[in-house]
């Protein structure tokens, strides 16, 4: 007999394993179809109201191939699958046999995409060209159906991104979503819920994602030689912690601000939570980011341009939070 369930946000419909026993319409809401990949949860497919899952085992009653969770508070029609195999038994046996068949097809299609995933275990989800490619995406479709939005974004709807990433770059939705959530949590991106199963996505900030997708994609396919190389996060905070200083310094007539080093070591814990010493610049100074120390009678100096350095350390803040949120 059906019955209806309630499924409060997050919580799982049946998860990767469990025994079954029905399969579900969803009624109301929006769940996630995922795998268990490590300490993380990586989605697959989602699932609107009007769709079913948890019908492959109807013909085997073989455990859960994935976890259902919901995104938002839903309900679903549960059929169990005893009622359900009862109907079956009325049907024309060469209706149940194509039925079966397209079943087994199904579960041999899924075994095949398994080990083609774990081919390459250690081959990298998000190699860094990709998370450049989602980002272009993003960026185009704002750029051409994008609603001027205040202070400078623009917005589109979530459904018309989903397109253009699976239809005309035959990307992976759930990357792109992933890459998303990413931006938003680093204040590119703001999501809003239209309550009806999509969102709509205000790029704040296009100007700042397309210079970095210009740079990144440079500095990516640029010869080792000829670039700079990578900053770690530790010397992202130290040079960001330096333009902080630099910005209250006015310039020369060559644009150059004189920033003293003694200062940033005895005001940096109170300014930015983090105590820069005057040595903590020699690897910027190494890598070329910032000038050679200058020194005299009032103390250590380094010389910067805020026009050449502050997108740089935007830029490298970006890879180096994507690396982290996308691993």
């Amino acid at each position: 007999m059906a019955e209806a369930k309630k499924i409060a946000k997050d919580t799982y419909l049946f998860r990767d394993g469990d025994a079954p026993d029905a399969m579900y319409i969803i009624k109301s809401g929006t769940f996630a179809v995922t795998k268990t990949k490590g300490t993380s949860e990586v989605v697959l497919a989602e699932i609107n109201a009007g769709a079913m899952v948890g019908e492959m085992a109807l013909f085997d009653n073989k455990p859960r191939s994935a976890n259902v969770k919901a995104t938002k508070d839903s309900e679903v029609i549960a059929l169990p699958y005893e009622s359900l195999t009862k109907q079956m038994d009325q049907l024309p046996v060469w209706v149940r046999a194509i039925m079966k068949t397209l079943n087994e097809n199904l579960r041999e299609a899924n075994k095949k995409i398994k080990i083609l995933e774990n081919a390459n275990p250690d081959e990298e989800r998000f190699p860094p060209h990709i998370v450049n490619k989602y980002i272009s995406i993003l960026n185009l479709v704002g750029h051409k159906y994008g609603k001027p939005e205040e202070g400078g974004g623009v917005s589109f709807s979530s459904v018309l991104l989903r397109n253009y990433t699976i239809q005309i770059f035959q990307e992976a939705t759930n990357k792109m979503q992933s890459v998303v959530n990413a931006l938003t949590d680093l204040g590119y991106i703001v999501q809003e819920d239209r309550g009806d199963g999509t969102q709509k996505i205000i790029n704040s900030k296009p100007q700042e994602l397309f210079s970095f997708v210009d740079w990144y994609n440079e500095w990516l396919f640029k010869q080792e030689k000829d670039r700079l190389p990578a900053l770690t996060d530790g010397e992202v905070k130290v040079l960001n912690g330096i333009l902080l200083f630099a910005r209250r310094v006015e310039p020369n007539n060559k644009g150059f601000r004189k920033v003293n080093l003694n200062d940033v070591q005895n005001e940096s814990m109170k300014e930015t939570g983090n105590l820069i010493r005057s040595d903590d610049v020699n690897p910027l100074i190494e890598k070329k980011y910032l000038t050679e120390k200058i020194m005299d009678e009032q103390g250590v100096y380094i010389m910067i341009s805020l026009e050449d350095v502050e997108s740089l350390a935007r830029n490298w803040t970006i890879v180096n939070n994507l690396k982290r949120k996308l691993r």
